[in-house]
């Protein structure tokens, strides 16, 4: 078997999918919302400021399917649903947050670079 870290990212290979599916916007920032716990559809899509009602349906589709969240019907009326991480989705909290820590930590630093850039070719 061939060291992961030297992966060329074959068009064949499913940690394509699967990075994709974990690595895009909407789906780092449900799972960083369920961290407290678990939270109605509605309650998700207030605390994820521009997201649509489809964007979030097929993100929580495809985190439900990658078994890093689970779904759970609440039997009222009218019928509600809840969503909530799963121990394998708990596993990226770690990196996610220490990717989030970053994101803060370096900010001016990606700021300055764009200035720089947007000087350079607008």
């Amino acid at each position: 078997m061939s060291d992961p870290l030297q992966q060329r990212f074959a068009v064949d290979c499913p940690s394509r999918e699967l990075f994709d599916q974990i690595a895009g916007k909407w789906s780092m920032m449900v799972l960083t919302v369920l961290d407290g716990g678990p939270l109605r559809f509605n309650e998700i899509r207030r605390r994820l400021e521009g997201v649509t009602q489809k964007a979030l349906t097929q993100c929580l589709r495809r985190l439900e399917r990658n078994g890093l969240i689970s779904r759970r019907v609440i039997p009222t009326s009218p019928i509600a649903v809840e969503y909530e991480i799963t121990a394998l989705g708990r596993t990226l909290q770690p990196p996610f947050k220490a990717l989030y820590c970053w994101t803060v930590a370096k900010m001016a630093e990606v700021e300055a670079a764009r200035r720089a850039f947007d000087e350079l070719h607008g």
